[in-house]
């Protein structure tokens, strides 16, 4: 899907199409994500789906529930998804990171390339 050491740099177009993906496979995983939390806050703390979802949205993006949670199941889900929500935002980032990072450690490649063989010239 990269292009390798040996190859020119992908063109922005090409890196776009990529961004694209990688952005895409960040979203359904957290749309996945969020319908775990919103699922665990319904059946186990027996709020609303509405409820379920704010919690479960302020948990992900790292604030803290809002609802009270009554039974001692809740709270343990709570605390399991907010442990998972801190590792599954350092994956995500990870994953968005890729793609940019390849592009710059290959123009750091591409431009060392450059410069020995300008070297070698002189």
């Amino acid at each position: 899907m990269h292009e390798k050491k040996h190859q020119k740099v992908a063109p922005v177009s090409i890196f776009v199409k990529r961004m694209t993906i990688y952005v895409g496979v960040v979203l359904s995983l957290m749309v996945c994500a969020l319908f775990i939390g919103v699922a665990g806050y319904h059946w186990l703390a027996g709020l609303s789906w509405v409820d379920s979802l704010l919690n479960a949205s302020m948990i992900l993006g790292g604030m803290g529930p809002v609802n009270v949670l009554p039974n001692a199941a809740s709270k343990v889900f709570a605390s399991a998804f907010a442990l998972f929500s801190g590792i599954f935002f350092i994956a995500m980032m990870g994953i968005l990171f890729v793609p940019i990072m390849h592009r710059v450690l290959h123009k750091f490649h591409a431009e060392e390339k450059d410069f020995q063989q300008k070297s070698k010239r002189e």
